[in-house]
């Protein structure tokens, strides 16, 4: 009696001297049809969307109507089309605060990766037990708090007890005692981006380091033996291994510094010019909240999320790219 061989999933032709067994079903048969991935993603598309979606339009009809301190106390919202967001694209401060913000994203997302990299490369290169102390430390400044991050740095900025205050002094640098950081909007601003690229250089580093440990040796010690040096091997062997998750990381970091808050309204409470310093996040919650002009806040924080949209229309199209590899 002839005895049925099976077939390896995939091929056409069966196994010799396998033993004999029941075949496979079809893939589209186990996973229950084309349309359960579709039904599976429908519970959290309708999460998102109550939690997103609604919040989202009511910010539009805000921003398309008369809504100030009098329509709190109940009188009508009268429908004013785009007179909002006209209004806002007439003011120079709103266009002073958009150049501040793109100005500061451009150049603390630029801060974050190159020194992620480097932390990255670092951990790299280091041994076992001091790779687990960099980690450690890199990890307990990803968890602490925003709000408690900045209270820390504006400690270390402080005008009477700041440590950068005292060591300057006491290094010879000048006399920076009594001296305020945070008074002038150019150093406030670097002070915030140091806050800023603080908070976000540990998930960059560990992002990196663990696609570094993907790098194949092999290719790096033929570069190696073919005479690169360090910068040529990491500019043409290590680099194109990691261009994927760099333009990741560049992306989200983009949309995040896009949309800081925290940290600038901090500092700006504990003694910043909130006029000279503001970035688009904390211009629209103090037009709106400050003044009263819900209105008007509601128009820029959808200029906001128009933004954010384009910017993560870039990053998604990014990882579609990355899929079809």
């Amino acid at each position: 009696m002839p005895v049925s061989t099976p077939v390896v999933p995939g091929t056409a032709s069966p196994v010799p001297g396998a033993p004999p067994g029941r075949r496979r079903p079809a893939r589209s048969a186990r996973s229950g049809g084309p349309a359960l991935p579709y039904l599976l993603l429908l519970p959290a598309t309708v999460v998102l969307g109550a939690m997103l979606a609604w919040p989202l339009v009511r910010l539009v009809l805000l921003s398309v109507r008369e809504f100030g301190l009098a329509q709190q106390f109940g009188q009508p919202a009268a429908f004013v089309g785009l007179d909002n967001y006209a209004r806002i694209l007439d003011d120079p401060q709103f266009w002073a605060v958009l150049g501040r913000t793109v100005a500061f994203c451009g150049v603390t997302v630029a801060l974050t990766m190159v020194l992620g990299t480097l932390v990255a490369l670092l951990m790299d290169a280091l041994g076992r037990g001091l790779r687990l102390l960099v980690g450690i430390g890199l990890m307990l400044a990803w968890a602490m708090p925003p709000v408690s991050a900045t209270i820390v740095w504006q400690w270390v900025f402080d005008t009477r007890y700041g440590l950068v205050n005292y060591l300057l002094t006491a290094s010879g640098a000048g006399d920076f005692r009594g001296h305020s950081w945070l008074a002038d909007p150019v150093s406030f601003v670097a002070v915030a981006a140091l806050v800023v690229v603080w908070m976000g250089v540990p998930f960059v580093a560990f992002t990196l380091y663990a696609g570094l440990t993907q790098v194949p040796r092999e290719v790096l010690e033929a570069a190696q033996i073919d005479g690169a040096g360090p910068w040529r091997r990491f500019r043409s062997v290590t680099v194109p291994y990691l261009r994927p998750l760099l333009a990741i990381l560049t992306a989200l970091s983009v949309l995040w510094n896009f949309r800081v808050f925290t940290p600038v309204y901090v500092l700006q409470a504990a003694g910043g010019s909130a006029r000279d310093t503001n970035l688009v996040g904390v211009f629209a919650y103090r037009i709106s909240i400050g003044e009263n002009r819900f209105d008007v806040g509601a128009a820029v924080a959808v200029v906001m999320v128009v933004l954010t949209l384009a910017l993560t229309a870039v990053y998604l199209r990014q990882m579609a790219r990355q899929e079809d590899v």
